[in-house]
């Protein structure tokens, strides 16, 4: 069963005593389990980044770690307002604030996958985008094997909308035969979706490419059409001018002449 886990962190107090020396006590909310019903409630007194005492709403008491510290947290579970306070505390810092939490745990997007390749060096890009949570999974199949070396991935990236993106990169040179195969999991998908690398070229290159030999074609018939109509058209002439007496020049009566 998928749990959904939410922490906020909360400084309550940071007194500084000296330039060295402060102390900070910090709360943390953390939610689990189907409709975020398990809540937990996490107080923590530190003194110069150590912690010295620790208060947990699960085993309803205080932890010292100190000498000093732990007969502070014996004085603090016996008080039964204490108790009443860490109570007051889990309910306006964590349990009012579930119906947002759950609210936002319901939010889920479906990753948009794609798959690219590089030439120089060879390597086959599988990218996720716009997904939420940020947990996901992308694994390389060849032939339906799991590759694991010459593989690398990059962070889950934050989209700044809640969304994520992710890259995963393999060193691939192909083979005749082979298929080669990116394997995404992710929490909004009821199955590992399956997504082939098909080594032909993309959409967008087949219609550069057939637009061009339609040009070509199109060039071809008009060019041709031209050289056809002008054969006929010397040819033609050719007849009309076989078809008349030729006479020489100086046989042509002068201009004087009757």
């Amino acid at each position: 069963m998928h749990i959904l886990l939410f922490c906020l962190m909360f400084s309550l107090v940071s007194p500084v005593f000296t330039d060295e020396d402060y102390s900070q006590i910090s709360a943390c909310c953390t939610f689990k389990g189907p409709g975020l019903k398990d809540i937990e409630y996490i107080l923590l007194d530190r003194f110069n980044k150590k912690v010295m005492k620790e208060f947990n709403s699960t085993r309803g008491n205080w932890t010292g770690f100190t000498k000093y510290s732990i007969e502070v947290a014996k004085s603090w579970n016996a008080d039964p307002y204490d108790a009443l306070r860490r109570a007051f505390e889990k309910k306006i810092l964590c349990t009012d604030r579930k119906d947002y939490l759950q609210d936002v745990g319901n939010f889920t997007a479906t990753p948009t996958v794609k798959l690219n390749s590089l030439k120089h060096p060879p390597v086959l890009v599988c990218s996720a985008y716009n997904f939420y949570p940020k947990q996901i999974r992308l694994t390389w199949l060849r032939n339906g094997q799991e590759v694991t070396s010459a593989v690398s991935f990059s962070e889950a990236i934050s989209d700044g909308d809640w969304n994520y993106q992710i890259h995963s990169y393999l060193e691939h040179q192909p083979t005749a035969g082979e298929k080669i195969t990116c394997m995404v999991e992710h929490f909004t998908l009821s199955k590992p979706a399956l997504h082939v690398w098909d080594p032909s070229l993309p959409a967008a290159q087949r219609i550069k490419i057939a637009v061009g030999l339609c040009g070509l074609m199109i060039g071809f018939v008009v060019v041709t059409s031209g050289f056809i109509y002008y054969k006929r058209k010397s040819a033609a002439y050719v007849t009309q001018y076989q078809g008349r007496v030729s006479i020489p020049v100086e046989q042509l009566p002068g201009a004087d002449s009757t």
